[in-house]
């Protein structure tokens, strides 16, 4: 830690940044930022920076509202863009109570107390998400796309194309590892692929990369936004996120003499994922606007059930391919891009590990595609569905001991209570749809 301390000063010293950006997220995954100038780092890195927690949302209350934020100097990078020709540079914070413990409102913590937890048992979690967005020419009124282009298309001239490029080249300065990107399957609609690491570095990365992806976008005078479907009767935007577990720098999903390649833990964290699917939902689909993607016919999982290549199922296995084991991984397609990738992350590993723990047995894959499958078939086939809306995940949620022990009492009661007024809020609401169905007739 003192070794990091030390290469941060002296590269704040040599790059003459002027300003530090300390971040953190609120529990419902809103970056927040304070800033502080080079003259007061070397006091941030020893004793953290104060702040008033009241004004976050799920941290504190008033009467108890002094937070520290501690930066963590492993997660300095200086930003690729300047201010007035001058560098700026950021940090991810741990927030902490004066008594310098950690805030148990604080995702981040959330996130490394899990993967304590599983450090203990031997393990490490990997993770590798793929970030769906759409480009808009704006935020305001009806949402205006770039291009009409399709999956993997190349339209000519295609202005996010560039975009694409230069958001990359940022991340890499920053350095973040892209996989690929490429066109997606709804018109103005792109992807980011970014490369498996452990989780926490991944949690951060999520954050940082969404930033970079709207940064580059207003920069170049459009929108770029992660809203999960934003535009009616095209594909939303998901969050598939891969996911393996590693022992002693081994991957143990992967099991030369199985008929899928996958060891028996893989396929107990395949059965705790799909047992626990609903209950985490709300975690890793967490606004009302989720569900509107979560629906048959648009490439978004809906049923229950995994395969080893088909798209329409929640889990995925990616093909094997011979001298890739370390690649052998599962494929959770459920998560959406606004979600809080810290809390996200950890009920994703929560419910996987539930499996192994209690050594759930799989149901067998299907490969049929499960849209198309009677009601009678699913049922026949054991294949249940997530939920339909915010209101029956709430409900799931909030009955789940094992959504409540991976994200602790203080931000479950806060998330719970956040995500009922949202629902309240929305189905208040007097929508267009309504006025134009019913006022005419009624």
């Amino acid at each position: 830690m003192i070794k990091d301390k030390e290469y941060v000063l002296k590269k704040v010293k040599e790059e003459d940044v002027r300003f530090i950006r300390l971040w953190f997220t609120d529990i419902l995954g809103f970056l927040k930022s304070v800033t502080i100038t080079a003259s007061e780092l070397e006091i941030s890195l020893g004793e953290g920076t104060g702040f008033d927690g009241s004004s976050i949302h799920g941290f504190s209350r008033i009467d108890e509202s002094d937070m520290i934020a501690m930066p963590d100097p492993k997660t300095f990078q200086i930003l690729p863009w300047k201010t007035k020709d001058k560098h700026e540079a950021r940090m991810f914070c741990n927030i902490l109570e004066p008594d310098k413990s950690f805030h148990k409102g604080d995702p981040r913590w959330v996130l490394k107390k899990n993967l304590k937890c599983i450090k203990d048992m031997g393990y490490t979690f990997f993770v590798g998400p793929e970030l769906e967005y759409f480009y808009f020419k704006n935020s305001e009124g009806k949402p205006e796309g770039l291009d009409e282009g399709g999956y993997f298309d190349l339209t000519p001239p295609d202005i996010a194309t560039d975009l694409r490029k230069e958001t990359i080249l940022a991340l890499q300065a920053l350095g973040i590892d892209v996989e690929s990107s490429h066109h997606e399957g709804a018109p103005s609609q792109h992807e980011i692929d970014l490369k498996f690491t452990e989780a926490l570095t991944m949690a951060d990365i999520t954050m940082t990369s969404r930033l970079v992806v709207k940064e580059i976008a207003v920069r170049n005078g459009v929108y770029a936004t992660f809203m999960p479907k934003p535009v009616f009767e095209i594909n939303g935007s998901g969050m598939h996120t891969h996911m393996s577990l590693y022992k002693n720098s081994k991957n143990i999903f992967f099991d030369p003499d199985d008929e899928y390649k996958l060891s028996i833990e893989a396929k107990r964290f395949i059965a705790g994922l799909l047992r626990h699917a609903p209950e985490i939902t709300l975690v890793t689909n967490q606004w009302v606007n989720s569900y509107k993607r979560l629906v048959p016919g648009y490439e978004a999982p809906v049923y229950l059930s995994w395969a080893l290549r088909n798209r329409s199922d929640l889990i995925r296995i990616p093909v094997y391919r011979y001298g890739q084991e370390q690649a052998t991984r599962i494929e959770y397609r459920a998560p959406d891009p606004a979600c809080n990738p810290y809390l996200a992350f950890s009920v994703m590993l929560a419910a996987g590990l539930e499996g192994i723990k209690k050594e759930y047995d799989i149901i067998p894959p299907v490969e049929r595609n499960v849209y198309e499958m009677t009601d009678e078939e699913r049922e026949k086939e054991g294949i249940g569905s997530l939920p339909g809306n915010l209101s029956e995940a709430i409900e799931l949620a909030e009955k789940s001991e094992v959504v409540r022990k991976a994200i602790g009492d203080h931000v479950f009661d806060k998330f719970i209570e956040n995500k009922k007024i949202e629902w309240d809020n929305y189905r208040n609401q007097v929508t267009n749809y309504e006025i134009k169905r019913y006022l005419p007739i009624l």
